[in-house]
């Protein structure tokens, strides 16, 4: 798909000319290795479980700062104009926005490993499959948030705006299964399952379930679907 390739080239291009990129890895690696350290040289728990636990929260607003204007910038110089007259789908346009969000994300994940290096190299006893699942339940998290980071900034061509949004929806996903004790009997395992925390909480202790899978799919693809067609609607008006 030479246009998903050319829309994720051009917004990776975005954010590594402008501080934003920069400006994120630096303070998501600050924040990740305060809250590993704290653990690692305070308490002498030498594993990465803060991490897997802190990581998660820290999405809850970067993320949605880091997609606040992949669109809604569009909207605001009024470039989306000229790229709906290009001979390029709807699809391909969001598909590429939301893979150059995700990739600076996993390039802040990579940048954490040199906490796992750190582990290896004093010797601590380390459960390579806990690591590695807990990696793949943080990239699952962070294209969700991603997508749902896409998806508001399609609502509105204000940046700030978009962020609220972004930070709002998140948010919602993120506190369903902290508020089980509020919830009627009856609804509270669709609540739950609806909570992002707790099929990430499955994946990093190490149970790959498709249940999990499929509900990251599933979710992911709705908001980059609602994307698709707030375009689609917005293109008519």
């Amino acid at each position: 798909m030479p246009n998903v390739k050319t829309i994720f080239l051009k917004e990776i291009r975005a954010y590594f000319n402008s501080p934003m990129a920069y400006i994120f890895l630096v303070i998501f690696a600050i924040i990740n290795g305060y809250f590993f350290t704290n653990t690692f040289f305070l308490i002498n728990q030498s594993d990465l479980r803060s991490l897997f636990s802190i990581v998660p929260i820290v999405y809850l607003f970067f993320i949605p700062a880091i997609a606040m204007g992949l669109i809604a910038r569009e909207r605001n110089l009024g470039t989306i104009e000229v790229i709906s007259t290009l001979p390029l789908k709807n699809s391909e346009y969001v598909i590429g926005k939301f893979l150059a969000a995700l990739s600076l994300i996993l390039l802040g994940l990579v940048a954490t490993l040199v906490h796992f290096i750190t582990l290896v190299n004093v010797g601590a006893h380390i459960d390579f499959g806990a690591v590695f699942t807990g990696y793949f339940g943080l990239a699952l998290v962070g294209a969700f948030y991603a997508s749902i980071g896409t998806f508001a900034s399609s609502v509105t061509e204000n940046q700030v705006v978009a962020f609220i949004i972004g930070v709002f929806i998140v948010l919602v996903f993120f506190l369903m299964d902290k508020l089980l004790l509020f919830v009627p009997v009856s609804l509270s395992g669709i609540v739950q399952y609806i909570s992002v925390d707790y099929h990430f909480s499955n994946i990093s202790r190490g149970v790959i379930d498709s249940r999990n899978l499929i509900y990251f799919a599933s979710v992911i693809g709705f908001f980059l679907f609602l994307t698709i067609q707030n375009i689609e609607i917005r293109k008519w008006r």
